[in-house]
């Protein structure tokens, strides 16, 4: 699959493709369903499956020019959006910046440049809540009205529901910030996961004997506290480990922090610049601000005996070790 930043860049298929819109911040059960039938109607007609995203998350950009406004968390970085889409089977992830000159563009001239003259798109599919262009001007309405003159026919795809309720990002947002993974793993159709590069940290968690891997998060993200996670892309298999994501209120942190300590891990490579999914399995507790390093070191070791039990892991013989095994070795401590 490949990732294309630019609506002008010459990588874009020449003879048009199957296309879809959407931000598809938590590629969810529903947008699953939009993708399964877009790479279905783009193999039919012999074209590639293209998907148009925008980055930043239009209500981000909104929110950042009020001052009285939090952009929304994001659910996904890029980098599992693309994962996640090239998994569902796209050709395409078309990464558009969403800019104030994209802002203010009108729903027909949208359609007409870049739908039509740029991407030459033949078949339209998109769901059935989609608007677009300044001010949300553009619906299926316009989008039906310009498909003779543009050469694409036209498609809607229901909104899928579960509960009762229609699946979507803001929903997932909801059930995360509650802290119901389950329930959010039900409409994602896999666990919620962060996926980053592992970072250096200031080694404080080597020290107190429960070392980490550090990832940044670079947005707003979706819930906060210390949970039980499984990581991929250290070994063959997921590791099990115990996470926390936030602040770091005891250290006095500013920047949103994600760092795990693996169980168990064995020393047997450098873990920094590897990029790795961290999967929430369940959450263990709010962050919380201590008095002194040693309840918080007690702490730690209290919520990786949780973790372990929740992940059905055993003690093993390194628990609280020495420090040298979890990788990057080098983290701030999970749950501080």
């Amino acid at each position: 699959m490949q990732l294309i930043r630019s609506i002008d860049s010459s990588a874009l298929p020449a003879r048009g493709c199957a296309l879809t819109i959407g931000n598809f911040d938590a590629v969810h059960i529903g947008h699953r369903r939009i993708l399964r039938d877009l790479t279905a109607r783009a193999k039919q007609r012999h074209l590639p499956a293209v998907v148009m995203t925008f980055d930043p998350h239009p209500q981000e950009f909104f929110a950042r020019a009020r001052a009285d406004a939090a952009p929304p968390p994001r659910l996904t970085t890029t980098a599992a959006r693309f994962f996640a889409l090239r998994d569902c089977g796209v050709d395409i992830m078309l990464s558009l910046r969403f800019n104030r000159a994209l802002a203010q563009t009108s729903a027909e001239d949208f359609v007409r440049r870049h739908l039509v003259e740029r991407l030459k798109v033949r078949h339209l599919l998109i769901g059935d809540d989609f608007r677009f262009g300044a001010r949300r001007g553009g619906d299926f309405q316009l989008l039906e009205t310009m498909a003779g003159a543009g050469d694409y026919t036209l498609e809607r795809v229901p909104a899928i529901e579960h509960g009762g309720a229609r699946v979507s990002s803001s929903r997932i947002r909801e059930l995360l910030a509650g802290g119901d993974l389950a329930a959010a793993e039900l409409l994602l159709g896999r666990r919620y996961a962060h996926v980053g590069r592992v970072r250096r940290g200031k080694q404080r968690g080597r020290a107190w004997g429960f070392p980490t891997i550090n990832l940044a998060v670079r947005h707003r993200p979706a819930l906060r506290g210390i949970f039980a996670v499984t990581v991929r892309g250290l070994g063959s298999a997921p590791l099990p480990g115990v996470a926390s994501l936030g602040n770091r209120p005891t250290l006095r942190d500013s920047d949103i922090v994600l760092e795990v300590h693996l169980f168990d891990y064995p020393c047997d490579g450098d873990a920094y610049g590897r990029r790795v999914c961290v999967e929430f399995v369940a959450r263990i507790r709010d962050e919380k601000k201590f008095g002194s390093y040693a309840e918080l070191i007690e702490r730690i070791g209290e919520d990786a005996a949780v973790a372990r039990r929740l992940l059905g892991v055993g003690d093993g013989d390194s628990g609280r070790g020495d420090g040298a095994g979890a990788g990057a070795g080098d983290g701030d401590g999970a749950g501080a």
